[in-house]
């Protein structure tokens, strides 16, 4: 009988399975490079089973990526790939670690008074405002900002974004839902299910909150609502936590601490 695949491998296989709708696989090495639309792009990965990543295969991935018009970046799980994080550095990139978590035993959370929870339609209007508050939060995660901040992006690039996520929305590969306050958005977040060899496995990403307004156990709320959505067809949902504080929030709410998930971006120059 086969067994059945542990945590870290079910995250593999679905990182390896996303992008295979919509993307080219190029291979720089012991690295597989997804060559995908811009408005949604996908990092660069170590290949499942592979050979170590050295500095030269991060070279080239970065060099696939931007001759793509692609941002320049790499993702992995450090307990699966150890070596990525030294020689991502020695290829000029910036890193990062953040606890990755599965849902455990997810616990049902309360909103505050007054805010309402939806799922976002393909077709809702307010979509590039939800967007934006999602770049607004992450643009300022520790400094508060008023509501009216949250930016009204008009540009090609945005519109971009917003057409790929209505696409996906429609599809089934992103649910989406958005927290209302007296008629405002105040907090989003997504789940992206995938069928992995016959598996459903969903990640949960984007969850954000107006930074004026952290501390409400909104983005928990979110959170926890996109896991118990997750849930009633998948059999893992897991998320990367911005960090330890961050992680200790989803602990509380049913999630377990499994591994580091590791980040690399290129160094902006000067």
């Amino acid at each position: 009988m086969p067994t059945r695949p542990g945590p870290l491998e079910c995250i593999e296989r679905y990182f390896a399975t996303a992008p295979l709708s919509e993307a080219r696989i190029e291979r720089a090495g012991a690295l597989d490079v997804p060559i995908a639309d811009p408005a949604w792009p996908y990092p660069a990965r170590p290949r499942r089973d592979g050979d170590p990543v050295s500095a030269e295969d991060v070279r080239t991935a970065i060099a696939l990526q931007q001759e793509a018009g692609l941002p320049a970046a790499l993702e992995w799980i450090s307990e699966c790939s150890p070596e990525v994080a030294a020689v991502a550095r020695t290829a000029g990139m910036t890193v990062e670690a953040l606890p990755l978590l599965v849902a455990d035993d997810p616990v049902d959370l309360v909103l505050p008074a007054g805010v309402r929870l939806f799922l976002v339609g393909a077709d809702d209007p307010e979509l590039p405002h939800y967007q934006q508050l999602a770049v607004l939060a992450f643009t300022h995660p520790g400094g508060p900002a008023d509501v009216h901040e949250v930016p009204n992006d008009t540009s090609a690039e945005a519109a971009a974004r917003t057409a790929v996520l209505r696409e996906r929305i429609a599809d089934g590969r992103t649910v989406m839902m958005v927290a209302i306050e007296d008629g405002t958005p105040v907090a989003v977040g997504s789940h992206q299910p995938i069928d992995v060899d016959g598996t459903e496995v969903s990640e949960i990403v984007g969850v954000a909150t107006l930074p004026r307004l952290r501390g409400r156990g909104l983005g928990a709320g979110v959170a926890s609502a996109l896991a118990a959505h997750a849930r009633e067809t998948a059999d893992m949902v897991f998320l990367a936590a911005g960090d330890d504080d961050v992680a200790r929030v989803y602990e509380r709410i049913g999630f377990a601490h499994v591994a580091t998930a590791g980040i690399a971006e290129l160094r902006p120059v000067g």
